[in-house]
Formats: structure tokens, sequence, C-alpha cells
């Protein structure tokens, strides 16, 4: 596979994450009749169930990321360069606005408009580093000791974490700086966007850290496995 093919891989799969994740929390609100819980659970089980659908799609063509934390992961198990992650993240935050602009216009809102959803202080940014660590844990565990079942395992666990952390789990620093373009439920604000990236990036270091001790003699794989799932492997390419 091409650098460029992967790049679009990664650049549409996190678009449609996106559009998930936002339309479905538009729909979810507006469907709820002010009950908070029930748009929160329609968010959660639409969002689970497109993410195991587009990491089976976009898996063999990118590795399906759709996450600047599982890239940098993947340069520190030496599975990528650092030249091809800076692209895959370039790719990933520029298809989660795209993704957003695509929700908004399924639901006659502004192309982009800031969030005033408020989500910040010591609580929230603990929950993005837990909910981040273990995302990463997930990722990293599963693709060494049952790789096909990764992509079912990772949208397990992020259906849970929406609702076993108080910050429902963006875990995704593409994700969080393109929600703060949607005032919608799903949405941040700009200013309370860095907090959550940086809990995300140090919850995803951490992980990276003690689950590279943990599988210290195994054979070094890429996140989302290395048998039926692909490897990003970018490295490989001239």
């Amino acid at each position: 596979m091409t650098t460029s093919r992967r790049l679009a891989g990664e650049f549409l799969g996190t678009a449609f994450l996106l559009a998930v994740v936002i339309g479905s929390g538009i729909m979810g609100e507006r469907l709820a009749g002010g009950n908070v819980a029930i748009a929160l659970l329609g968010n959660t089980l639409a969002t689970g169930a497109g993410l195991a659908a587009l990491i089976l799609t976009f898996g063999p063509i990118s590795g399906a990321h759709f996450n600047p934390a599982v890239t940098l992961s993947d340069v520190w198990f030496g599975q990528i360069h650092w030249k091809h992650a800076v692209m895959y993240i370039g790719a990933q935050i520029a298809g989660a606005f795209a993704g957003v602009a695509a929700a908004h216009g399924m639901f006659e809102e502004a192309v982009f408009f800031a969030s005033q959803n408020v989500r910040t202080g010591p609580s929230q940014w603990w929950s993005e580093f837990v909910a981040t660590f273990g995302l990463l844990a997930v990722i990293i565990s599963c693709s060494r000791t049952r790789p096909t079942s990764t992509p079912f395992a990772v949208a397990a666990y992020i259906t849970a974490a929406y609702w076993f952390t108080s910050s429902t789990s963006f875990a995704n620093p593409a994700v969080t700086l393109a929600r703060a373009a949607s005032d919608t439920f799903a949405g941040i604000r700009a200013q309370d966007a860095p907090g959550f990236v940086v809990a995300q990036l140090c919850g995803a270091a951490a992980a990276a850290v003690i689950f590279k001790w943990f599988f210290a003699s195994s054979k070094e794989v890429s996140p989302y496995g290395n048998q039926d799932l692909p490897q990003p492997g970018l490295r490989d390419i001239s």
C-alpha cells in the first residue's frame, strides 16, 4: 500500500469516525426530549458500533489508527518512522474536521461553530488520562495476543469508557480538537481542549512504556495487529 493511499485511509476513516460521534450526538439529543442519559446512550452505541466497522474497513489500508496517540505509540514501538507519523497525524486532524463538517451538513448546522460545552478540571483531565491509557492498553495487548479481536475489543472499551469516565472518554487528540468546532452534544470548548490533549498524550505515553515492558520479550508488532489486520509499516516505503 502506497503512502498516499494510507494517508487517504487515515483521512477518510477519521472523518467517518467524527461524523459518527457528532452526528449521533446531535440525533440523540434531538430525540431524547431533554433526557441526557438517553442522548448519551445513543451517542455511545453509535460510536462503539461505528468504530468497530471503521477499523475493520480501513485496517487493511492504513492500519486504522484514527488517533495521533496510537500513531505516536507506533513510533515508540518502532513500527513507523517519525516522518510518516507526522503525515499520519496531519491526515487524522484534517479528517476529523472534515467529519465534523459532514455531520453538521447532515443536520443543517453551520459547517463549524465554536463549542460552548465546558469540560475542564482535574477530574476531567484524570478521566482522559485513564481513558487513553486503557485504550492503548487494549490495542497493544490485544494486537499481540489475539489480533483479529482487536477491532471489537477497542469498540467495546470505548463503549464502556463513555460511561465510566466523567469526560465521556474522548481519548484522541484529533477528535478533541475537532469537537471544539461543534457546539453540539459532543462538543468541547476550545479553551478546554489543550488540557484534554495533554492528559491523553500522557496516558498514551504511560501505556506505551508499561506495555512495552510487559511484552519486552515478545516480537514487536504494530497497533491493530500483525496477522489478519494490517501493519502500518511506513518505514518500508520509499
